[in-house]
């Protein structure tokens, strides 16, 4: 397991490759049975089912399918990680702050919470786990299914196919913080400009050059304001409003489970990796200080577990958060392992932000 009683600042290029194969197109029997089959397609029992049409006329579709369709319903349109990045991007500029050490850091512990929201991974359900503090607790994957995700689906296959480790091991090892070489590949490279192309293939962002001085970078500014208006929405509905209210929208579905819950831990989230303010510009300075110390307050309350009760705070903001986060817990008892993990990584955010 991956030390956890400290972060060691280290910063790693990153790279990658890939391969490839042929396959012949003989037609004669002795050449099909010789030729490579990743899958025995033949010898499994059908998977498709039918519906009844138009006409009498009957409609296939494959059930794995209906069942992927239903869980993308549930999904908000970003993820927690780009998100964080979409609040740290300038808008016409299309570039995150240069002095900005956080953000890589957690934009991994985003990757973690995400994977626990959509139920991929959970802390290991031993009673002795308690023992230990909630960011050193060990986190196995409990349902290996795709998300469709790229750097999702390359943390689930990392965590499906190693040793079980730490919350804190995990955010470590993914940010490339170790000496150790046998574990380096466990890094995950060049994060925050994969985040970036995805936005752009969501219709978020599009791509620009442009001229530094020595040299030409890829740069991606805001092409649809819209999702940068909501997240600027909720981040102040939850900062600022004495009662909050999460409207439903493409960004935050109204099937969706834990919208409270995601919602703190995107703020959050933000707050850890430096980018929060520019969701608060709008706002006076005496307004913008007490959304910082609303920000604390939630640090405080959710980054145990179980998560602490509230009142609306010191100044009374989100009086009704402990309802609505104790509804959404309640409904959900089969998954308070996953909070566990969310509750975990927020706690991992406490210390990056006191260490950086």
């Amino acid at each position: 397991m991956a030390s956890s009683g400290g972060l060691t600042r280290r910063r790693g290029a990153g790279g990658g490759g890939g391969g490839g194969g042929a396959s012949t197109g003989e037609d004669d029997e002795s050449s099909r049975v010789s030729s490579p089959k990743p899958k025995d397609y033949d010898n499994r029992a059908p998977e498709t089912s039918y519906t009844g049409g138009e006409n009498g006329h009957k409609i296939a579709f494959d059930p794995k399918d209906i069942g992927e369709s239903e869980e993308r319903s549930k999904q908000p349109k970003l993820t927690l990680m780009e998100e964080v990045l979409l609040m740290g991007l300038k808008d016409k500029q299309g570039y995150l702050s240069f002095w900005n050490d956080n953000i890589s850091y957690a934009l991994r512990g985003c990757i973690v919470i995400e994977l626990a929201f959509r139920g991929r991974i959970s802390m290991q359900k031993d009673s002795s786990r308690r023992r230990f503090p909630l960011a050193d607790r060990v986190i196995e994957v409990i349902d290996d299914t795709l998300t469709g995700e790229v750097l999702l689906d390359e943390a689930l296959k990392m965590m499906k196919s190693s040793e079980k480790m730490s919350v804190s091991s995990w955010i470590d090892l993914m940010s490339g913080e170790t000496w150790n070489l046998m574990k380096i590949g466990y890094q995950l490279k060049q994060v925050r400009e994969r985040l970036a192309k995805g936005l752009v293939d969501k219709g978020i962002l599009r791509t620009e050059k442009r001229n530094f001085l020595l040299f030409d970078m890829a740069t991606h500014p805001v092409a649809d304001g819209g999702a940068k208006d909501d997240l600027r929405r909720r981040v102040r509905n939850m900062l600022t409003n004495r009662t909050v209210v999460l409207p439903a929208s493409q960004f935050l579905p109204e099937e969706m489970d834990f919208r409270y819950v995601r919602t703190i831990a995107m703020v959050c989230a933000a707050y850890a990796a430096n980018v929060l303010e520019n969701a608060l510009a709008t706002l006076g300075h005496e307004s913008r200080e007490r959304a910082f110390a609303q920000v604390d307050e939630l640090l405080a309350e959710y980054s145990q577990w179980p998560f602490g009760k509230r009142a609306g705070g010191g100044q009374g903001i989100g009086a009704n958060l402990g309802q609505v986060v104790g509804e959404e817990v309640n409904n959900n008892k089969d998954k308070e392992l996953q909070l566990e993990v969310v509750a975990a990584c927020l706690s991992v955010f406490t210390r990056l932000d006191s260490l950086l």
